[in-house]
């Protein structure tokens, strides 16, 4: 508290011009999101905060030369899991691109590990050059007939974490059911989190039980794969995450619907949702989402916006996303706001650069986190699917996490499914306590050919998935 007020008179005499800042940007061409403006002039950091724009001197100077400082960009909702990496590393791949600030949901963490899980996020994104927010995983496990590793996380195992200043409330309730039907244990949740936010989650969702999932108290919706589905639910009041990550890909069609339509882009923000590393070295990170926006004609002073202050705000995110006095100094330059060219970051009034990765924190990680996969031994037998004259298919939809249920024909052998040029066999693998259960089905749109692939990493429960076009890969 004493360092906050000492900070605080320093920071209104630099304001008010009685002594130098510490870092003063000169000639910059400065986007104001507030007033949706460009303006040019000199931006004032000290202790780590913005204190002026206008006319400053500095302990140092940067001389931009016109080039343009905007805010730090948001994700709105992610989760770190999905890239595989460690929170530091995911660090280092996305605050250069711009990107200063993530709210992320831990739920596959939790669901695999619980509340060992989630205090191993909280320790291991403290003290490194990114904000991190969490939101308390809603729906651990995902649905009642899912195996997941950790068990139920419920209202009162959430209790204790409301106090952590980077939760911010209730992840996106994906068992929207359970809301629809007022299941006991999703309203405690609710209940609990009612003075906080409350993320969405409700492919297709539409009509009356829409309303109903609205009226839950749930604020945002990052699953709208059309423009009708995203008007609706802005109509319902969400905040409309648009999404572009690595396997759903959104933006295209709502930012078309957005323009054509001509509405307010207040209630909209982006998200990655699920995006992997090499998805974010080839194209970036938030700063990917502005740039095709732009491309697809949204003005960029409203592209960045939706990047910055539309998702301080909607997560009352007071002191971020904004380049305005008393704001965290978390800035981009950007040499052309036409291609987003992300030329440098700092992050809280510093540089990131290769230094600011010299220093790792050192996380101690509980030894219950390591080891988490416990098989039984597998047999082709354990592999086998019977087939009759139908049979029920899943379909994978290009660049959506969506699935089509078909009734189709199989190939097969002695009244067994073989894979074949159009489908291939999918395996889900009990990782956890070692039941042995295995489930199997039929996949079209995969287009696997002689071989396997497999991963741990599997929404929502993370028990083992394995497609192939042959068992003895498979295995």
């Amino acid at each position: 508290m004493r360092k906050y007020k000492e900070d605080l008179k320093n920071n209104i005499a630099v304001a008010n011009g009685f002594e130098k800042a510490e870092l003063v940007f000169k000639n910059a061409r400065i986007l104001n999101v507030f007033s949706e403006e460009i303006c040019h002039g000199d931006l004032a950091v000290n202790n780590g905060t913005i204190v002026g724009i206008g006319s400053y001197e500095g302990v140092e100077e940067i001389d931009l030369a016109g080039k343009y400082l905007v805010p730090g960009f948001i994700d709105a909702h992610m989760h770190i899991e999905s890239t595989m990496v460690t929170p530091f590393e995911l660090a280092r791949a996305i605050v250069p691109t711009g990107t200063t600030t993530i709210i992320a949901d831990p739920h596959e963490l939790v669901n695999v590990a619980g509340t060992i899980g989630l205090d191993y996020l909280l320790n291991a994104t403290e003290h490194i050059p990114l904000n991190v927010f969490v939101m308390l995983p809603s729906s651990v496990p995902a649905t009642p007939f899912e195996t997941n590793g950790a068990g139920p996380f419920l209202a009162a195992d959430m209790q204790p974490y409301l106090d952590h200043p980077r939760i911010l409330g209730l992840g996106e309730v994906m068992c929207f059911p359970a809301v629809l039907s007022a299941d006991p244990v999703i309203l405690d949740k609710l209940t609990l989190c009612r003075h906080t936010l409350a993320d969405g989650h409700a492919p297709g969702l539409a009509g009356k039980p829409l309303q109903a999932y609205a009226c839950a108290g749930i604020n945002s919706e990052h699953e709208s794969t059309t423009w009708p589905e995203a008007l609706e639910k802005l109509r319902a009041g969400f905040y409309i995450l648009v999404r572009e990550g690595s396997a759903a890909k959104n933006l295209h069609a709502i930012i078309s619907g957005l323009l054509e339509k001509a509405l307010p882009i207040d209630r909209f923000l982006f998200c990655t949702d699920d995006k992997h590393l090499e998805d974010i070295h080839l194209d970036g990170h938030i700063r990917w989402n502005i740039k095709q926006a732009i491309d697809l004609g949204l003005c960029p002073i409203k592209a960045i916006k939706m990047a910055t202050i539309n998702t301080a705000q909607a997560y009352g995110l007071k002191k971020l996303g904004a380049l305005a006095p008393g704001y965290r100094a978390d800035l981009v330059v950007v040499t052309d706001l036409g291609t987003m060219n992300v030329e440098q970051v700092y992050q809280n009034g510093r540089l990131v650069n290769d230094r600011s990765w010299e220093h790792k924190p050192h996380h101690v990680i509980d030894p219950r986190l390591l080891n988490s996969v416990h098989l039984q031994a597998l047999t082709s037998e354990k592999l086998q699917l019977p087939i009759g004259e139908k049979d029920h298919v899943i379909e994978i939809v290009k660049d959506q996490i969506e699935t089509h249920h078909l009734l189709e024909s199989l190939p097969g052998k002695d009244g067994f499914f073989i894979p074949d040029d159009s489908y291939d066999k999918l395996c889900v693998i009990e990782r956890h306590r070692q039941t042995g259960n295995v489930g199997v089905a039929a996949i079209k749109g995969f287009g696997i050919r002689n071989g396997a692939i497999a991963t741990t990493v599997a929404h929502d429960s993370h028990n083992i998935i394995v497609v192939g076009d042959n068992d003895e890969d498979i295995l």
